[in-house]
């Protein structure tokens, strides 16, 4: 019984370690991994860096405001981005 709970407990923890580690800073993150993102390529990704140059994105929401990316896009990859800390 105590080596399940342990056994889960290390699984918890390596699945969320997994899912932080996936987590895309679109005010920081380089074309490259931008580009990973679902619906998003070199091109929307080159969009991205050069909207957030005006200033950074202060939701996830505003990436929509980028040419090309819809909010259909942006809510398949909201569980994937984060703004990080933004100060403006």
């Amino acid at each position: 019984m105590l080596f399940r709970k342990h056994l889960i407990g290390a699984l918890f923890m390596l699945f969320a370690s997994v899912a932080a580690a996936e987590s895309v800073n679109i005010n920081s993150a380089d074309a490259r991994t931008l580009a990973d993102l679902k619906g998003v390529g070199p091109a929307k990704a080159a969009a991205i860096i050069a909207d957030r140059d005006d200033g950074p994105y202060m939701s996830i929401e505003e990436l929509a405001r980028v040419k090309g990316i819809g909010d259909k896009t942006v809510e398949m990859n909201k569980d994937m981005m984060t703004i990080g800390e933004v100060s403006e």
